[in-house]
């Protein structure tokens, strides 16, 4: 092999990136097919009471994209792929739309969907969230809408807005990853969310850590000063479940007490529009 044979193959390195661009790309077009056909769904994980651990205080819809030979693709995939796309918000808006007609289909459910910052007054998603709310006197009272505490900082008067106006509708809010990033502490007080979840990095294996006990009980001391519920999430172990109840923590979430399910019985059937 000459040496402009070898200048001219490309480096372990450089297939790498290609390789790796070239299933991003097809990650991309298997996820705006799954919005444009409807093959789409959510995973319903249960947030239990920490008083009574057999009883869930409400559940959290997780999206989840069918590919076409109908594996399941959690968000975890392609989400930050599609943040600062046009897709971004169409799944937003398909992930509210499902969890509307599930809070439709049961009168008794609590339900939490997520929300992000690109959604926040879109006019798609304000819309399906209208024609949701008509459909049933009760939704607004039993959705909650989870934003992740980065996003929350990174447009606090645009966040605050939003809130205050579908608040006095009726809306819960929940402040996801608290902990998890520097929290202004005023901007926490102009908030007021009615639920915040602690991050999970502080929780598994809290039995074991003191610092982390430390710092949830401090977590729980702010959120009681301003009248908000707390949430552990990842709690994985009967140990770490129990010491989150002692430090005073409302409700836990995590595969200790069950993992996403996907259209549980209970929840009737769900169906997107292609």
């Amino acid at each position: 092999m000459t040496r402009a044979d070898r200048g001219t193959r490309p480096s372990n390195g450089a297939r790498q990136q290609e390789t790796s661009a070239t299933e991003s790309c097809a990650l991309l077009s298997t996820v705006r097919q799954a919005v444009e056909t409807g093959a789409l769904t959510l995973a319903f994980q249960p947030v239990m009471q920490a008083a009574s651990p057999d009883r869930p205080a409400f559940h959290e819809g997780l999206i989840r994209v069918l590919d076409p030979s109908g594996r399941v693709l959690p968000a975890a995939m392609f989400i930050n792929a599609v943040e600062g796309l046009d897709l971004g918000r169409q799944i937003d808006c398909r992930a509210l739309e499902l969890g509307l007609k599930a809070l439709q289909n049961d009168p008794a459910l609590r339900l939490a969907i997520n929300i992000s910052p690109r959604s926040i007054g879109h006019v798609d998603w304000m819309r399906t969230l209208e024609a949701g709310l008509a459909g049933c006197d009760t939704v607004a009272e039993r959705l909650i809408l989870e934003i992740t505490e980065s996003a929350a900082m990174g447009c606090p008067e645009a966040v605050t807005s939003f809130m205050r106006c579908l608040q006095r509708r009726g809306v819960a809010f929940a402040l996801d990853d608290f902990g998890a990033g520097v929290t202004s502490f005023r901007y926490l007080r102009q908030f007021r969310f009615d639920i915040v979840k602690i991050d999970g990095q502080f929780i598994r294996g809290i039995a074991g850590d003191r610092d982390s006990r430390v710092l949830v009980a401090a977590l729980v001391s702010i959120a009681r000063h301003f009248d908000m519920v707390t949430v552990a999430e990842r709690v994985e172990t009967a140990a770490d479940a129990a010491v989150c109840s002692e430090l005073g923590v409302s409700c836990l979430q995590g595969y200790h007490f069950g993992a996403p399910a996907l259209n549980p019985e209970w929840i009737g059937p769900l169906r997107l529009s292609a």
